[in-house]
């Protein structure tokens, strides 16, 4: 699916490479960068869940980046 969200061809393939939740074989769990910000947001507010939406809206539209660590691997088990 293509993320119209992306304003270079290389912001996209950066993502879907290296940041993308993806089963062992590849299939893509984060369907759109959207999904990888919300569960990002869903695992970082686990314990503060009134605030998941201010979360979410922190990371909608590349506002707030998390480092690389968080980005990939939170929510991912």
């Amino acid at each position: 699916m293509k993320n119209t969200l992306f304003t270079a061809p290389i912001a996209e393939q950066i993502w879907d490479k290296k940041y993308r939740f993806k089963e062992a074989d590849g299939t893509p769990i984060d369907e759109t960068v959207e999904d990888t910000w919300r569960r990002i947001a869903r695992d970082l507010s686990r314990n503060e869940l009134r605030h998941r939406k201010q979360f979410y809206r922190a990371l909608e539209d590349f506002k707030y980046l998390p480092a690389g660590r968080i980005t990939s691997g939170a929510g991912t088990g």
